[in-house]
């Protein structure tokens, strides 16, 4: 069967989903979604209601970053939360499986590397926000039903993971990458008690309307584990000066400290945050890296990747700046 019959049958597989939750409401058409980075991600109306379709890829397995099934969970336990989530409103399991949320309105800007530029003043209230929504998410119930996670991501696992990736690259696109690995392994902290994990939790992944955050999306790697990863990648997007040639200047971003403050609501600090700071600098150059080497490679065409050198250059160098 050709991809694009498969694709037919999607269509009509969802619109008459929605016509059956709709009777007598016109169902528009399935129209391609950008911005996603795993399965397919398509809008579409049925009367005055909006909703955005995920589903696995014809001829893909439904595994990692295609289950999207187990996106739907994630985002049905977290439906009775604090955490500002789409709704899920049909789940189709048969194959290949599909599922329909509600189209949430808003821009999802990361305000050093993306396209439109957002007021300073709003990217700065919008960025201090979703620090206390990520500390609502990691305060979610784990037990929760839907929240199946396999074993919990530690601070060893993660480094090994990423240390693998890092190794892959070529070693003259790494620079001090051996010395930076060698450093973490070598003082690993001792684990906080599991929470739940976005697994790329910043501006970029969360729809905000004016300064309001109103949709967490983009839950293809969620978790369960320690909550300074999520933390230390978060506040990786704080300073434009870690992404030379890629960022931009946004004056008055919260600092770190101010966006840790935020997420702590006033409690104690975390330990060790040093080490996942630098940790999430090191995954940042291992996943720059792998796509690097993916387009000299020939594996994915992409020149806008030979922007990367120095951005690499800089996470390795300030990790090892922390790390003192």
């Amino acid at each position: 069967m050709s991809t694009a019959t498969q694709v037919s049958e999607l269509a009509a597989r969802v619109r008459g989903a929605l016509a059956r939750r709709h009777p007598g409401a016109p169902v528009g058409e399935l129209r391609p979604l950008p911005g996603g980075h795993s399965g397919l991600t398509y809008s579409v109306s049925a009367g005055e209601a909006a909703y955005v379709i995920k589903a696995v890829p014809p001829g893909q397995r439904p595994v990692g970053r295609n289950d999207v099934l187990r996106q739907a969970r994630v985002l049905g336990a977290l439906a009775r939360t604090a955490v500002p989530v789409p709704g899920v409103a049909t789940v189709d399991e048969s194959q290949p499986a599909w599922f329909a949320m509600d189209f949430a309105a808003g821009e999802a800007v990361e305000p050093v590397l993306d396209e439109p530029e957002v007021p300073a003043a709003t990217a700065r209230a919008r960025m201090l926000q979703i620090a206390s929504v990520l500390r609502r998410l990691h305060e979610t119930d784990v037990g929760t039903p839907g929240l199946d996670a396999p074993e919990p991501l530690d601070a060893a696992g993660e480094l090994n993971r990423w240390s693998r990736t890092l190794h892959a690259v070529p070693s003259e696109l790494r620079p001090g990458g051996e010395e930076l690995l060698k450093r973490l392994a070598d003082d690993v902290p001792d684990g906080l008690p599991p929470v739940l994990l976005h697994g790329d939790f910043r501006l970029g992944n969360v729809l905000c309307v004016g300064e309001r955050a109103v949709a967490v999306v983009d839950w293809e790697i969620w978790s369960v584990g320690d909550p300074r990863i999520d933390l230390g990648w978060f506040l990786l997007f704080a300073d434009h000066r870690n992404f030379p040639q890629l960022g931009r200047a946004v004056p008055g971003l919260p600092t770190e400290a101010e966006l840790l403050d935020a997420y702590g609501g006033g409690g104690p600090a975390l330990p060790a945050m040093d080490w996942f700071r630098a940790l999430g600098r090191m995954k940042m150059a291992a996943i720059m890296g792998h796509n690097l080497r993916r387009h000299r490679e020939g594996k994915h065409h992409d020149p806008d990747q030979e922007r990367l050198p120095p951005t690499i250059a800089a996470m390795i160098r300030t990790a090892r700046d922390i790390l003192g």
